[in-house]
């Protein structure tokens, strides 16, 4: 095909043919599990024409109709300059793939080689489900032909590090990371997740300040320790897609007991914009597959400096209490540690909240509420909070606290 009657374009589709042994730059096929799709750079670098976008349709529309996944194996210049604005087209003809793809409850998972950049970085790569990164690999909107400079932005490691890829991998970890992915992403059974063990203290405090010591102790049990111990294995799902990863809010999907269950864990800092926006998306991703959601709240509040101001943070903790709101799949939530203020409460449920008995749930730090209210006895003002378990229990915010 030359729809542009671009001189020569017949003669580079030939070479290009004879190189690879392929009549495009992408193939696919049926495979058990999955329909995969795959990019051969030696054809034309990998770019993206008319006939292209018909060949990603197909295994699109063949997916669907067997039910099954798809794997994308990306690895793409972007569009093919000889077919001009008809091949830049076929980014929106491959966006309504995903979209319909993703309507039918059928999971993507992308995986980006190297280089994976242009449009088909935009659509295809970025628009699924779960992104994968081939470690070293060139990833980026911008090539290297037209882009400023070689900063470390431009790799698969740096869109790890601003949020748009979930994993990281070997280039031989690629094959069994993506079988795992896809096992978790369709065991969804939308039983709510049994609620976790604690792994600390078990008496319960006497006075409200003495929870609060207890909750910000160091030796006290933290979110890995709880994810370790209830799961069996685990895929991370880490960004928020907009620029930001919050390393204290751990997310993903994990096997017990061969159930597939997704989880999104604070691990006792203060939760950034982009850790309330990445939970909001993991709520997203696991209702999508009929996951259920297990929930682990511990952090003294919501950051509060100015950068979190300036990401939003007012607008992602809105998101994520909506999120929470509108989920139709259970989500548990055990308390583990600090339960401050909003930060806590956008990530528990509204039904199925419980606690450890070396954790605490407040409206505010009693630090805070102290200088709020102009008081100088913190400790009293703790006890006035009624911020223990056993009041929570009473009060009937928490369902009840767990033990061993």
């Amino acid at each position: 095909m030359n729809p542009l009657g671009w001189p020569g374009y017949e003669a580079q589709l030939a070479r290009a043919r004879e190189r690879s042994g392929g009549a495009e730059s992408v193939s696919w096929r049926r495979r058990r599990h999955a329909v995969v799709i795959t990019f051969d750079f030696r054809f034309l670098g990998g770019s993206v024409g008319t006939a292209t976008g018909a060949v990603i349709e197909e295994a699109f529309t063949a997916a669907r109709a067997a039910h099954l996944p798809v794997v994308s194996m990306i690895a793409t210049g972007g569009s093919r300059m000889q077919e001009g604005m008809l091949s830049l087209r076929q980014l929106q003809r491959v966006a309504r793939l995903c979209a319909v793809h993703r309507a039918a409850g059928l999971p993507h998972v992308s995986v980006l080689c190297d280089p994976t950049t242009g449009g088909l970085w935009a659509s295809l790569g970025a628009g699924a489900d779960v992104v994968v990164a081939v470690s070293g690999a060139q990833v980026g909107f911008a090539g290297s032909r037209v882009r400023p400079s070689d900063d470390p932005a431009y790799t698969a490691e740096g869109q790890f590090a601003a949020g748009t890829v979930d994993l990281v991998v070997p280039p031989d970890d690629v094959d069994s990371t993506v079988a795992t992915i896809l096992d978790v992403l369709t065991r969804g059974d939308a039983v709510p997740a049994e609620v976790p063990r604690a792994l600390g203290a078990q008496e319960l405090p006497d006075s409200g300040w003495g929870a609060v010591l207890r909750a910000r102790a160091p030796e006290r049990p933290r979110a890995r320790a709880y994810l370790d111990d209830y799961f069996d294995e685990r895929v991370p799902i880490s960004g928020d897609r907009a620029g930001g990863v919050d390393p204290g809010m751990l997310c993903g999907i994990g096997l017990r007991m061969g159930r597939a269950i997704a989880f999104a864990a604070q691990t006792g800092t203060a939760t950034t914009p982009a850790g309330f926006r990445t939970a909001a998306r993991l709520i997203r991703l696991a209702e999508r597959f009929a996951l259920p959601v297990l929930t682990l709240v511990d952090t003294p509040g919501a950051a509060n400096d100015a950068a979190a101001e300036r990401a939003g943070v007012g607008a992602a903790i809105a998101e994520l209490f909506a999120t929470v709101a509108e989920a139709r799949v259970p989500i548990t939530t055990l308390v583990i540690g600090e339960g401050g203020s909003g930060g806590a409460l956008a990530l528990s449920s509204p039904e199925h909240t419980w606690i450890t008995p070396d954790a605490y749930f407040s409206v505010i730090a009693p630090e805070l509420a102290a200088a709020i209210l102009k008081r100088d006895d913190v400790e009293a003002l703790a006890d006035d909070l009624r911020l223990r378990p056993q009041d929570l229990v009473e009060l009937g915010v928490v369902r009840g606290i767990t033990d061993r």
